[in-house]
């Protein structure tokens, strides 16, 4: 046999087989599959599976701050909106009085909170 099912993966590299399936959804390591659909982890995906843990204890960071990293090397868009974040410098806007800005601010935010608990309540009703 030259690869191993999900379960013997993760009892080999101390990753559960739900982890391995997180560490799969984010992109970081994509194994074969077997004609019935199994998932099929080679000495390629067991490598890749050490080097992640090896990263992740020597960098501390997290399973979901690398696959963020993935998502930015591969989504050029979206790279570019968090440049050009951070390079942005807070500015009130022209139309807004100085004495108003504090309270302009205050309102976006809430409206912003509004919407997004609405779009949470809806997909909830959804499922």
């Amino acid at each position: 046999m030259d690869a191993l099912t999900i379960h013997e993966a993760a009892s080999t590299t101390g990753w559960s087989a739900r982890m391995l399936r997180y560490v799969e959804r984010a992109g970081l390591i994509e194994p074969r599959r077997s004609a019935a659909g199994y998932r099929l982890y080679g000495p390629e995906e067991l490598q890749r599976l050490r080097t992640l843990r090896e990263l992740l204890d020597q960098n501390d960071v997290s399973l979901t701050e690398v696959g963020f990293a993935l998502r930015l090397r591969r989504d050029e868009e979206l790279s570019a909106a968090l440049e050009g974040w951070f390079e942005e410098e807070p500015a009130r806007p022209v139309d807004v009085p100085a004495a108003d800005w504090l309270l302009w601010e205050q309102d976006k935010h809430e409206k912003l909170l509004a919407a997004a608990t609405l779009h949470a309540t809806q997909m909830m009703e959804t499922r």
